[in-house]
């Protein structure tokens, strides 16, 4: 009787308790086969996978994007009905039924700098673990001018997916800055504007679906590189933007004019009032937008401003929250960090005037920390409690540099 051994350890039957037999004589014991899974495990625990078994429900994920961002419920019922359907139609395809075509939505967001609209495209990307990149469509030209190609989005998006087609061709773009791409007038350009009109309409065949030849190394300085064919016919495209001024738009359109003698003047709609969630096509076009690409974004929804009351959820309660984040750091250190109920008060109410959004929370907080994240690798305090003397004292001396430094 020969000696049968593990063919790839190489540890014979005595060593081992279980040795499976294969085909042509190989054997496999019980710890390569526990090895190899680890492997298996980590390896598409890593990398961005190519087709979805399941597609979660749009309850599912909004309850997803409520742990990453605080209210902005429209956006989320929006976004997730609108990745639902995405997926489900791509699922609908594979299985090879003719009878409904249905299309791709893309979306566009709408909101002030600081609402949540690249948090909620890169949350969903994450939730569902597909290839995820971030573009920014201000440095895009047209073709054959200084700048970067709009194929270079896809060549983001495949290097996030490993460089692994498939999957990329499933992936989520998210176009950061899309209002900065409007064309200069509401009239057609007799001239090229190469970085506005020219940039809308090289997107149009990339946001309906189409094969777009992408280097793999990225750039112009490679001729003799092999192209790769991506199909975006089944990637979702996510545009965002702040739009500022499509407000006064929104406003005239929507402003009641009397006729007649002794009619009062026009009533505009209150500050307070959110008006980008009164916005039609045909404000987006007075605003720039082709016609063609806003076609191409039939899923459009509004981010609300984001009131103190928000702005103090931000603050202390997401997965990401500021505050959280470095008491994390602190407790990398082996110490403990806490703040007055006053400090976050302060925080959230400078935030608020400042109009940035969650970003604005962020900047006060760095000023106000930033002394204490200098000494604190070299101090042997174990608890730190920031008051609000403290806060209010390192913030006057950080509006006092900003102040010398501009002018």
């Amino acid at each position: 009787m020969r000696n049968e051994s593990c063919s790839f350890c190489g540890r014979s039957k005595r060593e081992v308790q279980i040795l499976l037999a294969g085909y042509g004589g190989a054997h496999i014991c019980e710890n390569c086969v526990a090895h190899a899974n680890t492997i298996i495990e980590e390896e598409l625990s890593e990398k961005p996978v190519a087709r979805i078994a399941q597609v979660p429900k749009p309850r599912e994920i909004a309850r997803f994007l409520d742990q990453y961002v605080i209210g902005q419920d429209e956006a989320k019922k929006v976004l997730s009905v609108a990745v639902y359907n995405h997926y489900h139609r791509i699922m609908h395809q594979e299985l090879d039924d003719k009878e409904v075509e249905i299309e791709k939505s893309n979306v566009l967001l709408i909101g002030q700098t600081g609402t949540g609209k690249t948090l909620l495209a890169r949350s969903i990307a994450k939730f569902l673990n597909v290839p995820f990149c971030i573009a920014d469509a201000t440095v895009l030209t047209e073709a054959g001018y200084v700048g970067e190609d709009v194929e270079s989005v896809l060549v983001r998006l495949l290097q996030e997916a490993d460089y692994d087609v498939a999957a990329a061709e499933r992936g989520i773009i998210y176009i950061d800055e899309i209002d900065k791409i409007t064309r200069k007038a509401d009239n057609p350009s007799i001239t090229r504007d190469v970085s506005g009109e020219g940039v809308q309409q090289a997107l149009l065949k990339m946001l309906e679906g189409t094969v777009a030849n992408v280097p793999p190394k990225g750039g112009r300085k490679h001729p003799e590189q092999n192209l790769v064919q991506i199909d975006t016919t089944n990637i979702l495209f996510i545009c965002g933007g702040a739009f500022d001024g499509l407000e006064r738009i929104i406003s005239n359109r929507l402003a009641v004019r009397n006729i007649g003698y002794g009619t009062t003047p026009p009533t505009t709609m209150s500050n307070h009032v959110n008006l980008f969630k009164y916005c039609q096509p045909s404000d987006l076009r007075g605003y720039g937008l082709i016609p063609e690409i806003i076609g191409r974004l039939p899923v459009l929804t509004a981010l609300t401003p984001l009131d103190e009351k928000t702005l103090r959820r931000i603050l202390t309660e997401p997965k990401n929250a500021i505050a959280r984040q470095y008491q994390k750091l602190f407790e990398m250190e082996g110490k403990s960090l806490s703040f007055d109920d006053e400090v976050l008060d302060e925080v959230v109410r400078r935030a608020h005037e400042l109009k940035l959004g969650a970003r604005g929370l962020r900047s006060i907080i760095e000023a106000i920390m930033l002394d204490l994240m200098f000494d604190m690798p070299d101090s042997k305090t174990e608890h730190y409690h920031i008051t609000i003397d403290m806060a209010t004292e390192r913030l006057t001396e950080a509006q006092l540099i900003n102040f010398r430094a501009a002018s």
